[in-house]
């Protein structure tokens, strides 16, 4: 039986971050963001560790919400609802 809910299995979009370094992961996905309607959901894929506060910190002062983080063998994936 598969224990992901159901809404983590759809998004809207998906951005591929591997190998970038901060600020790039992030940029990249405030402009995947802004072509994506109100409500749609960005799933981010990373490998920078420092990308985790920079979500977090982003969704809050975006007003974007970070529906689920996971961390996997160095890999960081990202589920962000626009605002």
């Amino acid at each position: 039986m598969n224990d992901t809910p159901e809404w983590l299995e759809g998004y809207d979009a998906q951005l591929d971050a591997s190998g970038l370094s901060c600020p790039l992961p992030l940029l990249k996905a405030k402009l995947e963001l802004n072509r994506l309607a109100s409500g749609a959901v960005l799933k981010v894929i990373a490998t920078d560790a420092g990308s985790q506060r920079d979500f977090r910190a982003f969704a809050t002062l975006a007003g974007h919400s970070l529906l689920r983080e996971e961390v996997q063998d160095g890999v960081y994936r990202y589920w962000l609802r626009k605002a």
